[in-house]
This record gives structure tokens, C-alpha cells and sequence, in this order.
């Protein structure tokens, strides 16, 4: 490298709901001057698209028929991600129980991925200085060819607490119930399932605070960053 310009770095941390991959994502990214996206954000947008439209979610032939239908635009600020679907910022309304029951069966279908995996890829690439990105299928399927690759786990207890205290008063019972439900549609769909990519470092969670999970990543991007 000429004049000691710093290469980008693409980042993918993947694993499933509670394991703290968006906050890890998002302060990783902030500390190391990287952009950030939340993969997720963006089915959940796709699929609160189609539940606004009325889709028959059952129906995947209809679900891939609309798939190329919403414009969505990720902002990707770690201090401030944003989120758009045709002009309409979503980063509230995606969050409801609806689009939460309703994301996997929507994400489950090719053409969905496909129209969604495009799209992350072409933020990675325009990221000049380099992207943390998180979710179920980065390091395998839409950037195989990440520098690092981190997939993050919990105990289901451990990530049902979590997910608990970010949905305030939530049943921690139901939650875990909710989260290995969800974990099984993820990992058994025949599109990009949630898997681990065989050149990901693996961070089990479970006994770590946030802070600690933070500075592993960091010190495995800054370790990266330095071997290129």
C-alpha cells in the first residue's frame, strides 16, 4: 500500500437474535471509523412493506412477485443508522410484534434474498472505508469473501434475558420459546440459512458483558487490519 493508505476492511458479524450483534456491530464500527448495516433492518422493512400492501404472506409466488416493488434505503451512520421504504422512514414500525412474526417467512423467499442480498452488497462495496456488516448469512452467502468473519453465540436463556430486557417486561419463557422458534426457520430454510461460514471466529456471548464482546471484535478487525 502506497503512503500507508488503510485498505477497507468488510467486516461480517453473523448469529442469531440476542447473541448483542447490533450493539457489537454498531460500536465496532463507530470505534473503527467503519460504516455499519443491519441486514435485518432490511427484511424487516421488505416485510412491513408487504403487510402495509396487504401481500399474502403465505404465498411466496406472490411475496417474490413484489419483491423488486419497495425502494429501500439504508443509512449507514454507526452513530445513526437510518432506514427508509420509498421515502418513509420505518425504523420504528419495523419493529412491532407483526413484522417480527412475519420476517422469516418473508425472508425465506430466493427472490426476497436476492433483491435484499444485492443491495448489501453494493453498500459494502461503496464503502470507502471499510463496513461492519450483521446478520444471519453475511459471512457465508452475501460476502463470502469478508476480511473477518465473527459469528456470535449465546445460550438460548442467556439471549432470551436480552431480548427480555430490550422488549421491557417481555415474559423471558415466551421470549426463549419465540427466539429458538425463529432460529430453526432461519437455519433450516433452503435459502441462505443462518449458518456459521467455516473461516468464522466464533464469540460465545453467553458469560461476556457487551463491553467485552466489544473489544474481542475490535481487537480481531485491528489485528486484520494490521495482517493485510
Amino acid at each position: 500500500m502506497e503512503n500507508g493508505a488503510v485498505k477497507p476492511v468488510i467486516v461480517a458479524i453473523d448469529g442469531p437474535s440476542g447473541t448483542g450483534k447490533s450493539s457489537t456491530s454498531k460500536a465496532v464500527a463507530e470505534r473503527l471509523g467503519l460504516s455499519y448495516l443491519d441486514t435485518g433492518a432490511q427484511y424487516r422493512a421488505i416485510t412491513w412493506w408487504m403487510v402495509n400492501n396487504g401481500i399474502d404472506l403465505t404465498d411466496p409466488t406472490a411475496v417474490a412477485a413484489v419483491a423488486g416493488k419497495p425502494e429501500i434505503v439504508s443509512g449507514t451512520d454507526p452513530v445513526k443508522p437510518t432506514i427508509t421504504v420509498d421515502g418513509v422512514d420505518v425504523s420504528g414500525p419495523i419493529r412491532t410484534e407483526e413484522v417480527t412474526s412475519k420476517v422469516s417467512a418473508v425472508s425465506a423467499v430466493p427472490e426476497v434474498r436476492t433483491r435484499i442480498s444485492e443491495l448489501q452488497r453494493s453498500l459494502a462495496r461503496a464503502a470507502a472505508a471499510g463496513i461492519v456488516v450483521e446478520g444471519r448469512d453475511i459471512g457465508t452467502t452475501v460476502l463470502p469473501d469478508a476480511d473477518l468473519k465473527v459469528f456470535l453465540t449465546a445460550s438460548p436463556q442467556a439471549r432470551a434475558a436480552r431480548r427480555s430486557g430490550e422488549l421491557k417486561g417481555a415474559d423471558v419463557n415466551a421470549t426463549r420459546e419465540a427466539l429458538v422458534k425463529r432460529d430453526a426457520a432461519d437455519s433450516t430454510r433452503k435459502t441462505s440459512p443462518l449458518a456459521k461460514a467455516g473461516d468464522a471466529i466464533e464469540v460465545d456471548t453467553t458469560e461476556l458483558t457487551l463491553a467485552q464482546v466489544i473489544e474481542c471484535v475490535v481487537a480481531l478487525v485491528v489485528e486484520k487490519r494490521a495482517g493485510k
